[in-house]
């Protein structure tokens, strides 16, 4: 059972870090293809970002509770699946309106999280879970590096024309390549899924359709008049709030004015996502095993509020930095400046991802863990929802700097909500990171 086990998270494993592949291939591209259509302003990239973020909030618990019915496999297998019907639309789509069905289709179907933390949970013995579940965020995070890298060499026009004349049938441009390469890795999913994935949940261990649980909307509602998870609530949409509209608004920003292409832009997204990995493997242990989490988080809060602000004016901070360009041309002032302020967000974001984790953590009692996360996500869910259409309509309307000044004092009362709590003594065990925050 121990080896059918392990097998099973070792594929699991697998098949989250291809789901993740994908929708990391795509991020870079979107912005540049959304902008290739009449009316492609960056109020509509962020319509597109907003309506991935309003499927996966709607159809994650459906997911989920479908799998308690009839199994994690096949729902794991349906929604890979419909991934790879969502980027081959995407790749050949000639509209906006398909850009948009493509976007909420895949953001359907990217609500397989929770199928698949269900089935850690279902192989995993308690003791173990927390350290099996936090595979899952590793597989995010190297699936949030591995596929803007691959974007940017799929984006180059050097491979472009080498695959459009190996493949005839249909037009491979700069943005249909990487479509086409997010689709085959979901693909790719599938195939793993159905020949190695054993299903983990038996037939006796099942629920039926008779059983009904309340909606993220009802429970929202009311843990919002519930005091100290109240506040969490709305750090937590807060903080997705700023930084989702900030990383949607992040590529348009270096493509106005930095002149970055797709290629460019997704070797910048590498870069930040191989500062995260290295802050939630290294760093983290390190800090939370000296400092509490709330003066954590509120070290976080300013150290994000500060990366996020600064973001707009990195051209002109890099006036004043050495530049490196009789070491490397590319190294501009500008650039370095713009790498330093980087470097803040994957710092910032990735303490606070922990510590306000932590915090739920200690302040939910241990029979009521499980709802208190699935509320954090749901706030979390509608923020980023909300945020790239509110962002998105600053950039058009006011100007490129915006999102990024509205964001950073959006983060000020995060820190104010978390102080007015104070710690907690004691904190019980540990728990993971929500590996789906990245999404």
């Amino acid at each position: 059972m121990a080896t059918r086990s392990r097998r099973g998270l070792a594929i699991v494993f697998a098949v989250v870090f291809l789901d993740l592949l994908g929708f990391g291939i795509i991020i870079p591209i979107l912005p540049y293809y959304t902008r290739t259509f009449p009316g492609g302003t960056e109020f509509v990239i962020g319509l597109l970002a907003a309506s991935y973020s309003l499927m996966q909030f709607v159809f994650a618990p459906l997911l989920g509770s479908l799998s308690d019915r009839i199994g994690r496999r096949p729902v794991i297998v349906v929604s890979l699946g419909g991934s790879v019907i969502a980027w081959t639309v995407f790749g050949l789509a000639d509209a906006l309106w398909l850009l948009f069905v493509s976007r909420m289709l895949a953001g359907a179907m990217g609500g397989n999280l929770s199928t698949a933390q269900a089935y850690v949970a279902d192989v995993t013995p308690r003791e173990d879970r927390a350290k099996s579940l936090g595979l899952l965020g590793a597989a995010f995070g190297l699936g949030f590096i591995f596929g803007p890298g691959i974007g940017a060499v799929l984006s180059f026009d050097a491979v472009v024309a080498a695959v459009d004349s190996l493949v005839p049938i249909v037009a491979i441009t700069r943005f249909s390549l990487p479509s086409f390469a997010a689709a085959a890795a979901s693909l790719c999913g599938v195939v793993v899924t159905v020949l190695f994935l054993p299903e983990s949940l038996p037939a006796p261990a099942r629920g039926d359709e008779t059983t009904r649980r309340p909606s993220q909307i009802a429970q929202l509602l009311t843990a919002v008049q519930t005091t100290g998870l109240r506040e969490l609530l709305a750090a937590f949409f807060l903080v997705s709030f700023a930084f989702s509209g900030v990383q949607i608004m992040f590529i348009p920003f270096v493509a106005d004015v930095y002149g970055y292409t797709a290629s460019q832009s997704a070797l910048l997204l590498t870069y930040i996502g191989v500062l995260s990995v290295v802050v939630q493997g290294v760093l983290i242990g390190r800090l939370t095993a000296r400092y509490a989490a709330v003066s954590l988080t509120v070290g976080g809060t300013a150290v994000l509020a500060v990366g996020v602000g600064l973001l707009p004016f990195t051209n002109w901070l890099g006036a004043s930095v050495f530049d490196l360009t009789g070491v490397a041309p590319f190294l501009t002032g500008e650039l370095l400046a713009l790498l330093a302020v980087l470097t803040l967000l994957p710092l910032g974001n990735g303490v606070l991802s922990v510590t306000l984790t932590t915090i739920v953590s200690q302040r939910a009692s241990a029979a009521t863990q499980g709802s208190a996360f699935g509320l954090t996500q749901g706030a979390g869910s509608l923020a980023r929802t909300v945020g790239p259409i509110v962002m998105g309509g600053l950039y058009t309307v006011v100007g490129y700097w915006s999102p990024f000044v509205v964001g950073a004092v959006l983060l000020v009362p995060v820190g104010v909500l978390v102080l007015r709590l104070g710690n907690v003594p004691e904190p019980p065990e540990p728990r993971p990171v929500d590996p789906g925050h990245v999404r």
